[in-house]
Protein backbone atom coordinates (compact mmCIF):
# COMPACT_ATOMS: atom_id res chain seq x y z
CA UNK A 1 0.00 0.00 0.00
CA UNK A 2 1.25 3.48 -0.80
CA UNK A 3 2.03 6.20 1.70
CA UNK A 4 -1.04 7.90 3.23
CA UNK A 5 -1.62 11.25 1.45
CA UNK A 6 -2.39 14.40 3.47
CA UNK A 7 -5.81 14.60 1.77
CA UNK A 8 -6.88 11.34 3.44
CA UNK A 9 -5.92 12.73 6.82
CA UNK A 10 -7.84 15.96 6.19
CA UNK A 11 -10.97 14.17 4.97
CA UNK A 12 -10.84 11.71 7.88
CA UNK A 13 -10.51 14.53 10.40
CA UNK A 14 -13.43 16.42 8.83
CA UNK A 15 -15.64 13.31 8.87
CA UNK A 16 -14.65 12.46 12.46
CA UNK A 17 -15.38 16.01 13.62
CA UNK A 18 -18.78 15.82 11.95
CA UNK A 19 -19.41 12.53 13.76
CA UNK A 20 -18.42 14.17 17.03
CA UNK A 21 -20.75 17.10 16.31
CA UNK A 22 -23.64 14.68 15.72
CA UNK A 23 -22.79 12.87 18.95
CA UNK A 24 -22.83 16.18 20.86
CA UNK A 25 -26.16 17.05 19.24
CA UNK A 26 -27.52 13.67 20.32
CA UNK A 27 -26.32 14.26 23.89
CA UNK A 28 -27.94 17.70 23.95
CA UNK A 29 -31.14 16.27 22.43
CA UNK A 30 -31.21 13.48 25.02
CA UNK A 31 -30.71 16.00 27.83
CA UNK A 32 -33.58 18.11 26.52
CA UNK A 33 -35.75 15.02 26.18
CA UNK A 34 -35.04 13.84 29.73
CA UNK A 35 -35.37 17.32 31.26
CA UNK A 36 -38.94 17.58 30.03
CA UNK A 37 -38.65 19.85 27.01
CA UNK A 38 -41.96 19.83 25.11
CA UNK A 39 -42.10 17.49 22.14
CA UNK A 40 -44.87 16.77 19.70
CA UNK A 41 -44.59 13.01 20.14
CA UNK A 42 -42.33 11.23 22.60
CA UNK A 43 -41.59 8.27 20.33
CA UNK A 44 -40.84 10.60 17.44
CA UNK A 45 -38.28 12.33 19.64
CA UNK A 46 -36.78 8.97 20.64
CA UNK A 47 -36.59 8.01 16.95
CA UNK A 48 -34.80 11.28 16.15
CA UNK A 49 -32.34 10.62 18.97
CA UNK A 50 -31.73 7.14 17.59
CA UNK A 51 -31.09 8.56 14.12
CA UNK A 52 -28.56 11.03 15.51
CA UNK A 53 -26.73 8.21 17.29
CA UNK A 54 -26.79 5.88 14.27
CA UNK A 55 -25.54 8.56 11.87
CA UNK A 56 -22.81 9.53 14.32
CA UNK A 57 -21.65 5.91 14.57
CA UNK A 58 -21.78 5.61 10.77
CA UNK A 59 -19.59 8.71 10.34
CA UNK A 60 -17.10 7.43 12.92
CA UNK A 61 -16.84 4.19 10.91
CA UNK A 62 -16.46 6.09 7.63
CA UNK A 63 -13.68 8.27 9.05
CA UNK A 64 -11.86 5.29 10.52
CA UNK A 65 -12.01 3.10 7.42
CA UNK A 66 -11.25 6.00 5.09
CA UNK A 67 -8.08 6.62 7.09
CA UNK A 68 -7.22 2.95 6.56
CA UNK A 69 -7.85 3.29 2.81
CA UNK A 70 -11.04 1.34 2.12
CA UNK A 71 -12.73 2.04 -1.20
CA UNK A 72 -16.38 2.19 -0.03
CA UNK A 73 -15.65 5.12 2.27
CA UNK A 74 -15.11 7.60 -0.57
CA UNK A 75 -18.76 7.42 -1.63
CA UNK A 76 -19.95 7.49 1.98
CA UNK A 77 -17.80 10.53 2.77
CA UNK A 78 -19.04 12.31 -0.37
CA UNK A 79 -22.68 11.72 0.54
CA UNK A 80 -22.05 12.97 4.08
CA UNK A 81 -20.40 16.15 2.77
CA UNK A 82 -23.28 16.79 0.37
CA UNK A 83 -25.71 16.49 3.30
CA UNK A 84 -23.61 18.96 5.29
CA UNK A 85 -23.64 21.36 2.35
CA UNK A 86 -27.44 21.14 2.09
CA UNK A 87 -27.64 22.24 5.72
CA UNK A 88 -24.77 24.74 5.57
CA UNK A 89 -26.02 26.87 2.67
CA UNK A 90 -29.48 27.59 4.13
CA UNK A 91 -27.87 28.22 7.50
CA UNK A 92 -25.53 30.78 6.00
CA UNK A 93 -28.14 32.46 3.83
CA UNK A 94 -30.58 32.48 6.74
CA UNK A 95 -28.39 34.91 8.65
CA UNK A 96 -26.15 32.53 10.61
CA UNK A 97 -23.07 33.20 8.52
CA UNK A 98 -20.35 31.81 10.81
CA UNK A 99 -22.08 28.50 11.60
CA UNK A 100 -22.92 28.15 7.91
CA UNK A 101 -19.32 28.76 6.87
CA UNK A 102 -18.15 26.35 9.58
CA UNK A 103 -20.15 23.67 7.78
CA UNK A 104 -19.51 24.67 4.17
CA UNK A 105 -15.75 25.24 4.18
CA UNK A 106 -14.66 21.86 5.67
CA UNK A 107 -17.24 20.01 3.55
CA UNK A 108 -16.04 21.75 0.38
CA UNK A 109 -12.41 20.98 1.23
CA UNK A 110 -13.28 17.33 1.84
CA UNK A 111 -15.14 17.11 -1.48
CA UNK A 112 -12.22 18.64 -3.35
CA UNK A 113 -9.74 16.24 -1.74
CA UNK A 114 -12.01 13.25 -2.37
CA UNK A 115 -11.34 13.70 -6.08
CA UNK A 116 -7.59 14.14 -5.65
CA UNK A 117 -5.63 11.50 -7.59
CA UNK A 118 -3.48 10.49 -4.60
CA UNK A 119 -6.57 10.08 -2.40
CA UNK A 120 -8.31 7.95 -5.00
CA UNK A 121 -5.21 5.82 -5.41
CA UNK A 122 -4.77 5.35 -1.66
CA UNK A 123 -8.43 4.72 -0.89
CA UNK A 124 -8.90 1.82 -3.25
CA UNK A 125 -8.43 -1.03 -0.78
CA UNK A 126 -11.11 -3.69 -0.87
CA UNK A 127 -12.08 -6.12 1.87
CA UNK A 128 -10.10 -9.27 2.42
CA UNK A 129 -10.86 -12.62 0.86
CA UNK A 130 -11.84 -14.07 4.24
CA UNK A 131 -15.36 -15.30 4.77
CA UNK A 132 -17.81 -13.37 6.91
CA UNK A 133 -17.95 -16.01 9.61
Amino acid sequence: MSKRPPGIVLISVVVLLEALALLCAAAWYAYELVSGAPVLTFWGAVFTLGLLLVFSAWLFAVGHFLFRGYRWTRAAALVAQLFVMTIGFPTMTGGLVLPGLAMIIPAAAAIIFLFNKSVITYASRVGGAQGAL
